[in-house]
């Protein structure tokens, strides 16, 4: 325990002086009354003595004393605590077939939905990031804790472009490993705070530098698990405008097989439909994998209340017993 005010301690000096004085006026008290009454008479002047009872309030009362003078220190003390450092990115599938209205009113906008639900379930001091993916892998958000921002880039997104599934994981890891990280013990490096990824899309890699075998390597390498969730049905269709006027219907069935291999082998849960799919599990593992770090915290309020406590127990048990209060 170290304080903040060690000169404050002197005033421990206090308390053998305040015994002293104790001591020295219980004494005066006894050579007072035998001036007055021979030591047969004194039985019939007092009716009980208060024998160890008159010196259990003073003994109380100078403990809450000297508790608190050292709070007056302002004393302070290492303690371990939960850390709830942890970082959530959101990997969302910008690619052209989001666009498809087989989920209402989109799956790019069911997806958003659904992550934006699972944002407002998060504890707050949760970090959170957002990446698009479609052609390429874009930080939309860094991992924060300002809900506001997070909420904003999801409203923002819009589709276009191919599936570059394995750049999008691998960005999305790059982001949460770019939090900020625990400060430990003196002498002991800093640790990453736990990292989860969730992917919404729906379908298979389509294009981009980083194939999905590779995003699994990498997220396996980090310890970071991949959940993903599954946006759309067989039955989807996009409309793309053709010179001329003309528009070109596509099918762009939603296709489960890679996701859920890739949630499997890192780890992570895999979920079919975003208005569905019940994240909770991804947050509870999360703080499964919470750990806890060494805090200093300042014990003054604790030594303060229990001095209040020592001082009303003495002060009550002199009332009571001495019918006085000291």
């Amino acid at each position: 325990m170290t304080f903040a005010s060690p000169l404050a301690l002197l005033g421990l000096l206090l308390v053998p002086l305040a015994v002293a004085a104790y001591v020295i006026s219980h004494r005066s008290r006894a050579t007072v009354a035998e001036r007055f009454a021979s030591a047969a008479m004194l039985p019939n002047v007092i009716d009980v003595a208060p024998g160890w009872r008159r010196h259990v309030p003073i003994a109380i009362l100078m403990l809450g004393l000297t508790t608190l003078l050292v709070g007056v220190a302002r004393p302070h003390a290492m303690t371990t605590v939960k850390s709830e450092n942890a970082t959530v990115v959101l990997a969302v599938d910008t690619s052209r077939s989001m666009s498809a209205d087989d989920v209402r009113p989109s799956r790019l906008a069911a997806a958003t939905e659904a992550a934006r639900r699972f944002v407002e379930k998060l504890p707050k001091k949760y970090r959170v990031g957002v990446v698009d993916f479609s052609n390429q892998a874009e930080v939309v958000a860094p991992a924060t804790s300002n809900r506001t921002l997070v909420y904003r880039a999801l409203s923002q997104l819009s589709p276009g472009g191919g599936t570059a599934l394995g750049d999008g994981i691998v960005t999305a890891i790059d982001v949460g490993r770019s939090a900020p990280r625990e400060h430990l013990a003196a002498g002991k490096p800093a640790e990453v705070p736990p990292v989860a990824v969730i992917v919404f899309s729906d379908g298979l890699q389509e294009g981009g530098e980083v194939s999905a075998a590779q995003a699994v390597a990498r997220a396996q390498s980090t310890k970071i698990p991949v959940s993903g969730v599954l946006v759309g049905t067989p039955y989807g269709i996009v409309r793309v405008p053709r010179v001329g006027g003309f528009v070109q219907f596509i099918r762009v069935a939603a296709d489960p097989l890679e996701m859920r291999q890739i949630s499997k082998v890192t780890g992570g849960h895999f979920y079919v439909g975003p208005r569905t799919a019940d994240l909770s599990p991804v947050y509870r593992e999360l703080g499964s994998r919470l750990g806890r770090t060494k805090k200093r915290t300042e014990l003054s309020f604790a030594f303060a209340l229990g001095a209040i406590g020592f001082l009303a127990v003495g002060g009550s048990l002199s009332a009571v017993w001495l019918r006085r209060v000291p």
